[in-house]
């Protein structure tokens, strides 16, 4: 029955979900104008009247945790910490759009910390609630319900993989039938289950045990016999999915567009692709960086005395670096050491004891104020608060030779810090290791990440011993 249930089970989440939203603006209505827990004074409104925006946020929060996947399957998913970072998303733009739109309709009397008790709650309601339904699911398929019957075609070695990544992961609720292989003898146990017959009994199989799904391990050379296996479990009435031999070449979680009917397969998929997640990044680089610059500008302006009266030369300094797509722009920063022959020290690395710094460049370079200029790279959209750190173009040509997968760094618009400095790669460290944070940003970007990357950066501040 499960097979067919999917829709309901979304459409019970959908009213849960529409529960708790409903739930927590009442509860932070409650608290805010009922009791004197928080000591405030009561509202000019009624509770009517702080009850008309559900109107707009129900849609727009049940469309928003549509648009990020909130109800599609997750059996695939083994832990809550990505549902729960979309969430965290979902609800961060639901709250922005209702508050621009008590704004648009003048409603500026409508209680701010109603509004943040009322985000805190949903977004802690909806994770909880959704550890509750993985909870749930995990004890219904212990005691066998809920459970997916997989037919595996081919025992080689990467139906031999597929057998094992099922078993060793019971929190998808799969269950392995067997295996049907013509090159092993009917019984014999492969990874804990039985080869129970050669392709030929496909057709036999699905008409005698109950199969939900048939995964094809086969390669694609044999092209005849996965036409005719596809064909049969068309007949029959059973999904067919192919697992490609060459998935070992596809590292990351792979996008399939659709043209003209045509399938393409991206090799590695990234969130910052999509255009409303670019919007989203790039509003909120607008509205950190812009007061940033305004509230630091008299730091900025003594810095930049400082620079110029401690040490001859420019108080600014520029240097060519690769941002997205591999397009160069000039990075600046406020000038810390001595004017010196940068032709001659293209692949060189700032060190600890580095002779070229000044007294003062050393301060600044320590706390970071150096980079404050990038504010001013990132309004031009040459970069981002929160990216991959950018390179020269010579020692990205010495890079994308020596360490693996270098350049997909430049998917996306790189950062004034990244996931890569605030887990203390940073300077003169492992490019190795660099390399492979970077690309864990690229791949798994999302507004949360950004957050925790911005307040574990202003927290390591002055704690950062490769700052130098």
């Amino acid at each position: 029955m499960i097979r067919e249930n999917q829709r309901l089970f979304n459409l019970l989440l959908i009213i849960i979900d529409i529960l708790i939203i409903s739930f927590s603006l009442v509860l932070a209505w409650y608290i805010r104008f009922e009791t004197d827990l928080l000591g405030f004074s009561k509202g000019i409104w009624g509770f009517n009247h702080y009850m008309m925006p559900l109107i707009f946020i129900i849609p727009s929060y049940i469309f928003l945790y549509y648009a990020f996947g909130l109800y599609t399957p997750q059996r695939t998913q083994k832990n809550i910490l990505s549902e729960a970072f979309r969430i965290i998303n979902a609800n961060i733009i639901g709250l922005l759009f209702i508050t621009t739109l008590l704004f648009a309709f003048e409603l500026t009397d409508y209680s701010r910390y109603l509004l943040a008790m009322f985000a805190l709650f949903s977004t802690s309601f909806s994770i909880l609630e959704r550890f509750g339904v993985r909870q749930s699911l995990k004890f219904i398929r212990s005691r066998g319900h809920n459970i997916k019957y997989i037919l595996i075609i081919g025992a080689g070695e990467l139906g031999r993989k597929v057998s094992h990544t099922i078993s060793q992961n019971e929190y998808m609720g799969y269950r392995i039938v067997g295996f049907l292989d013509d090159n092993l003898e009917k019984n014999e146990k492969v990874n804990g289950s039985e080869v129970i017959g050669s392709v030929k009994d496909l057709k036999n199989v699905i008409s005698t045990k109950l199969i939900d799904r048939v995964i094809i391990t086969v390669s694609p050379r044999h092209y005849e016999l996965l036409e005719s296996i596809v064909e049969t479990c068309e007949k029959c009435g059973v999904r067919a999915e192919i697992v490609p031999d060459y998935y070992r070449y596809m590292p990351a979680t792979p996008h399939i567009d659709v043209i003209e009917g045509i399938p393409f397969i991206q090799i590695r998929q990234v969130p910052l692709d999509n255009l409303f997640n670019r919007f989203i990044k790039r509003f909120f680089d607008i509205i950190l960086v812009v007061p940033a610059i305004i509230i630091l500008s008299p730091l900025l302006v003594i810095t930049a005395i400082l620079v110029k009266i401690t040490s001859p030369g420019p108080i600014i300094f520029k240097q060519e670096r690769l941002g997205l797509n591999k397009e160069s722009f000039y990075m600046y920063k406020f000038r810390s050491m001595k004017v010196h022959d940068t032709e001659g020290e293209k692949f060189q690395w700032t060190t600890k004891d580095d002779h070229r710094k000044t007294r003062f460049g050393s301060f600044i370079r320590k706390t970071s104020i150096d980079e404050l200029p990038q504010f001013f790279n990132i309004l031009k959209g040459e970069m981002s608060l929160i990216g991959p750190r950018p390179e020269r173009p010579p020692l990205v040509d010495k890079f994308r030779e020596e360490v693996p997968k270098y350049m997909i760094k430049h998917h996306v618009r790189p950062g004034m810090t990244g996931w890569a400095q605030v887990n203390g790669y940073r300077g003169n460290t492992s490019i190795f290791k660099r390399i492979e944070h970077d690309i864990y940003y690229v791949e798994n970007w999302r507004l949360s990440l950004d957050i925790v990357i911005f307040f574990r950066t202003l927290f390591n501040l002055f704690r950062d011993k490769n700052a130098y």
